[in-house]
């Protein structure tokens, strides 16, 4: 019995090992680099999912469903934007606390419901995002930038995607479960800077 539970053990853990590694940009700087590096990262993932939910409140909010495009392109964009200017050697102040400022930030946006025109919600997440893709092209040499940015570019944008999708989800049954992942969002961040 012990044998098969052993066996059974050593199969699943197999079996859950991520698909990917996390890769190291600066050997790889590949396009699975560029979709793996937002995926295993806790700050990446809460802050675009965020952005997300953030655009499908402001959404449904305004009855218009220009924010669920709008919000998450200004974010991929900007973020683009960022990358170019680490590459090119322009260097920024503050980049690791503004991420951790956006994870709490936009948790906090989620968390109150915090309605505002699209234009200035697009403008926050993207100056966010410039500190993002600033970190991105930071970690990375000149090797292989192209195919890294478009993955992370594909990664972020599925990021947003669920976000969205899971915010849209939420809306029908229980929206104030969307302003709970908000503050719950806002705390992981917290827990981020203190942890």
């Amino acid at each position: 019995m012990l044998k098969r539970l052993s066996l059974t053990a050593a199969i699943f853990t197999a079996a859950t090992a991520p698909a990917f590694a996390h890769l190291d940009p600066v050997e790889h700087g590949s396009f699975m680099a560029g979709v793996s590096h937002p995926l295993f990262g806790m700050d990446h993932i809460l802050v675009m999912v965020a952005v997300g939910l953030w655009a499908a409140q402001i959404a449904r909010e305004d009855r218009n469903n220009k924010a669920l495009w709008a919000v998450p392109s200004a974010f991929v964009g900007t973020m683009a934007v960022g990358f170019v200017l680490a590459l090119a050697g322009v260097a920024l102040p503050f980049v690791e606390p503004a991420i951790l400022a956006s994870v709490i930030a936009l948790g906090l946006l989620v968390a109150m419901a915090v309605h505002l025109p699209t234009v200035v919600g697009a403008v926050i997440v993207g100056l966010f995002a410039l500190f993002h893709g600033h970190a991105h092209g930071g970690e990375l040499g000149s090797a292989g930038a192209l195919q890294f940015g478009l993955g992370f570019v594909a990664a972020t944008t599925l990021l947003h995607m669920a976000g969205i999708a899971l915010g849209l989800g939420i809306s029908r049954f229980a929206p104030n479960l969307t302003r709970m992942l908000g503050g719950l969002t806002a705390l992981a961040g917290l827990s981020l800077v203190f942890g």
